[in-house]
């Protein structure tokens, strides 16, 4: 993997996040958990590039999150679907989610991503909020959470993209 700037990606994050899905991972190589990710965007806040991921409370990740500074967005160009759909639907506390897919964890500094990932962002929080329904303008944005477990919006400077072409 090479190092790139976050203004060469080729592909469209939009599409990187929505259609091909990401892996959010927290934690450092030895305390870590990764989950799936198809909301969040790419882009510009207080002079820095950054991303947004969002986590529900129920999600195990949400605790790495938490306790750790960094984490990273791990993206597969499309592949690593299965993969992801198991990261995606099943926790960390009850599998072994890298013995039940065979993803390998790779440590970028005190981060984790994987060997197969084909880019990925090592970011830094910067801040955090939980949605709530009294932000939502359109009324049909509630119907996202019927189980009132409302997202919280981690937002992470880019600290480092690497890419494997």
């Amino acid at each position: 993997m090479h190092e790139i700037s976050v203004k060469d990606l080729q592909a469209s994050p939009v599409k990187m996040i929505a259609d091909d899905w990401a892996l959010l991972t927290a934690g450092n190589p030895s305390d870590f958990n990764t989950m799936t990710v198809s909301w969040g965007g790419v882009g510009e806040l207080w002079g820095r590039d950054v991303v947004f991921v969002f986590v529900r409370p129920q999600r195990y990740t949400r605790e790495f999150m938490e306790k750790y500074d960094r984490f990273t967005l791990s993206f597969f160009d499309g592949g690593c679907k299965t993969e992801m759909g198991v990261c995606g639907s099943k926790s960390g506390r009850d599998i072994d989610k890298c013995a039940e897919t065979g993803l390998k964890p790779v440590a970028f500094g005190d981060a984790v991503s994987f060997e197969t990932a084909k880019t990925v962002f090592v970011c830094k929080k910067l801040a955090k909020w939980d949605l709530t329904p009294d932000g939502f303008l359109d009324p049909s944005i509630a119907a996202n959470y019927t189980a009132e477990d409302y997202h919280r919006m981690y937002v992470g400077e880019i600290e480092h993209v690497y890419r494997c072409d």
